[in-house]
């Protein structure tokens, strides 16, 4: 496992090199932004765009991951259209003849479930959260709406298809002599975050509950101190080996913990200290976030983040 340890490693150092939404599609002659990858035996990510979705990355801003077992396939992510899907299942096929048993959805966002379709319709089950769900049936249409503008004819053949499975904390999978732990760990990016841990390899598929290479986004319903306590009651105790996170290449705990918890700490110490001060809303934007300003979507994010963490921590 020594070699495949130092592939992963070399991964968080080089993701700054191979993940930019200043980089060109990787991979022009598929629909994916990237050739999937094999990051351990047996796991597979095509990585996604460090960037907002385009029509030039196709919407593949995010980490479609698979794992190859003696009797089938397990998918994580639907993907953020059928086309893209069926790019990611046409991979699939290059590498098994095993069908794809199981699909994943690790959150309610677009670039997770808007796929679905392609696999409802081959007799796929299609496992997400019940949150991630709910947000399906509420938002979906309007989510789709979205896709559809920046994505234009590649979004021919999406249909918004909700998952047929659904969990509340926990769900327990086995395929092939592999045994899966779907986990909601608890709140965190977002509604119906979802892990994928596969305890035989210490292998998790984090989803958005860890982010590096970009920055991650804090949405007008995330709970920051909510994200820090899963952090350190749930996630940080497991201790995985491997970590593919939500978006950005594959690479290890300490990488994911620095660009996530400890950038939410740092974001919080700092807002929490200009409202002692008394410091209002339009003063929070501009708290000092020069060590992450080399990260992806710095520029896109940062006083957004800060402006949501203050509307969150004067009411605390």
């Amino acid at each position: 496992m020594r070699h495949f340890m130092s592939i992963v490693v070399g991964f968080a150092f080089a993701g700054a090199a191979f993940a930019s939404e200043d980089i060109a599609d990787q991979y022009p002659q598929s629909e994916l932004y990237s050739k999937p990858v094999e990051v351990i035996p047996h796991v597979f990510s095509a990585i996604g765009a460090t960037a907002p979705p385009t029509y030039e990355n196709s919407g593949h801003n995010n980490n479609l991951s698979f794992v190859v077992t003696d009797a089938g396939v397990v998918v994580v992510n639907g993907g953020a259209s059928a086309r893209l899907a069926k790019a990611l299942h046409d991979e699939i096929k290059t590498v098994t003849d095993q069908p794809v048993k199981l699909v994943i959805n690790e959150n309610g966002q677009g670039h997770a479930f808007l796929g679905n379709s392609y696999w409802a319709a081959l007799g796929v089950d299609i496992l997400a959260h019940e949150d991630a769900i709910e947000e399906g049936h509420e938002r979906g249409f309007d989510i789709l709406e979205g896709m559809k503008r920046y994505n234009r004819d590649k979004a021919e053949g999406t249909e918004v298809a909700v998952a047929n499975l659904s969990f509340s904390e926990r769900y327990d999978y086995e395929l092939g002599g592999v045994k899966f732990e779907i986990l909601h760990l608890g709140p965190a990016h977002g509604p119906g975050d979802t892990q994928v841990w596969i305890p035989q390899w210490s292998m998790m598929i984090a989803g958005d509950i860890a982010f590096h290479e970009r920055m991650l986004p804090i949405f007008a319903d995330t709970c920051t101190s909510c994200w820090v306590q899963t952090w350190e009651e749930k996630f940080e105790p497991m201790q995985p080996t491997y970590v593919i996170p939500g978006h950005g290449h594959p690479t290890n705990l300490a990488q994911v913990k620095r660009y996530t918890y400890d950038y939410l700490r740092d974001l919080r110490e700092k807002i929490g200290a200009h409202i002692e001060e008394g410091g209002d809303l339009a003063g929070a934007y501009y708290v000092d976030q020069a060590a992450w300003a080399h990260l992806d979507t710095f520029e896109e994010l940062a006083t957004k983040n800060a402006g949501r963490v203050f509307e969150e921590m004067e009411w605390e």
